[in-house]
């Protein structure tokens, strides 16, 4: 493994730890400002971000690493299933709590800055590699 991967592989280790981390700190002020259900809601929002980014990650790793002829269906279909269970748990949150569909939206979106605070981390080191 180089040292590259090695890098990669532990900031891929670290971002559900991160996501977990960021929507507990979001889903504070959202229970001392707006009510219980909506912090967990922002809570559950992350965990499950964070739950499928480690599923995603394990079963592309294993797929490529196992089946390389086959792995680009495989993932699709994977990755296609993902999409489906996410929005089956985005209409089972609309059903039952339809007023706080955006606090669950907030957790689940935390994905994204933490992947842009990431991104931003690496390419500052990369910077500095360079120069």
């Amino acid at each position: 493994m180089t040292q590259a991967e090695s890098i990669n592989e532990k900031i891929l280790k670290r971002i559900p730890g991160e996501i977990a981390i960021l929507t507990f700190i979001l889903a504070v002020p959202t229970l001392i400002l707006f009510d219980a259900v909506s912090a967990l809601l922002v809570f559950a929002g992350g965990l499950l971000a964070a739950a499928e980014f480690i599923w995603l990650k394990k079963s592309i790793t294993k797929i490529l690493l196992a089946r390389k002829n086959q792995a680009f269906t495989t993932i699709v279909f994977l990755y296609g299933l993902r999409l489906l269970l996410i929005i089956a748990v985005f209409f089972i949150i609309i059903l039952f709590f339809s007023q706080k569909v955006m606090a669950f939206a907030a957790g689940f979106s935390t994905l994204i800055f933490v992947f842009l605070v990431e991104a931003i981390k690496a390419l500052s080191k990369f910077k500095q590699w360079k120069n």
